[in-house]
């Protein structure tokens, strides 16, 4: 049996998990694939993929040309780069994993108090030589908007009541009740986006939260706030969000995701002096990476006994 490991990027995934378990060829792949062809071929031999969040696609032409395919594994419980009804009428299994809330909420805020406090910044002009080059933003007092008070906002969220800001939601679907129980006031999109000095997105993508926030939620933007992005890139409308910063029209923006990743070495954001940029590291830590992993095992096994679990499709053949 052949595995197909890929988008280990740092070339670590085989430390996270007891693989030698499995008794199959492992292959762990390091580098993204942007073309169809050259990924069908370097895994068309794989009887199991093992996929890390949504750094590959596999939509229904590809999934065809992977004849050997017969069990796809996605770390996480959910994967929008994945078919799953042509998945299922291929015959092939696709399983997920248990993650962490705790990693993706900690570098939200890492990457908050990271742009308001002008960190590698000041971190760049000390090893320079120079001495208190900018003034911070603070979070006492101020409002914390959250778009989306799902499993990871309300996290987010409870944080922020902890620095002492007030916290204001909204999703398409949020009930005030809810939020008023766990302390936050449920709001309208436009109050929230032009209320906020500090505004966070959790937000499921799909066909309908595309675009989520576009030029009219950023204009509606005090000229003093920050945005914050570390769910998925396509939420923004990342051009006209390009437009905001280099008019300096919001103070600054904290990017964890993009709409095309690995982000190109051409693109402006890695020229903006008022964001934060960092390389999709939401799920990046030890912790996660071997939840992740050693979850990946237990379902390539299970799968093997004939007992899959973790099931994402085909649920009823079990």
């Amino acid at each position: 049996m052949k595995i197909s490991v890929l988008d280990d990027y740092q070339n670590i995934a085989y430390q996270f998990a007891e693989w030698s378990r499995i008794g199959a060829d492992i292959e762990f792949l390091h580098t993204p694939f942007d073309d169809d062809d050259d990924l069908i071929a370097a895994i068309h031999e794989a009887d199991v993929i093992v996929a890390m969040r949504e750094r590959t696609s596999f939509n229904a032409e590809r999934l065809k040309r992977l004849s050997n395919l017969k069990l796809l594994v996605t770390t996480g419980m959910r994967n929008a780069a994945i078919d799953l009804e042509a998945a299922t009428a291929l015959g092939i299994w696709v399983t997920g994993t248990s993650s962490l809330a705790s990693a993706p909420v900690e570098h939200t805020w890492a990457l908050i108090l990271a742009l308001l406090r002008h960190i590698p910044q000041e971190d760049a002009m000390m090893r320079r030589g120079q001495w208190q080059t900018s003034i911070g933003g603070d979070l006492a007092g101020q409002t914390l908007g959250v778009v989306g008070l799902g499993r990871l906002g309300l996290k987010v969220a409870t944080i922020g009541k902890a620095f002492g800001m007030n916290v204001v939601a909204w999703s398409q679907n949020l009930e005030p009740g809810y939020a008023g129980r766990e302390g936050i006031l449920a709001v309208d999109k436009a109050t929230l986006f032009s209320t906020s000095d500090v505004v966070t997105l959790h937000y499921k993508l799909s066909e309908r939260s595309t675009g989520l926030v576009g030029e009219e939620e950023l204009l509606l933007m005090k000229t003093s706030a920050v945005l914050v992005n570390t769910s998925r890139g396509p939420l923004i409308d990342n051009t006209a969000l390009e437009r905001v910063l280099k008019c300096r029209l919001i103070r600054g923006a904290a990017l964890d995701v993009y709409d095309t990743e690995p982000l190109s070495a051409e693109h402006p954001l890695r020229h903006m002096k008022n964001t934060v940029i960092t390389p999709h590291l939401g799920y990046v830590t030890e912790h996660a990476y071997r939840r992740f992993y050693s979850d990946a095992v237990e379902d390539i096994l299970a799968w093997m006994a004939g007992t899959p679990v973790r099931c994402l499709n085909r649920k009823d053949e079990q």
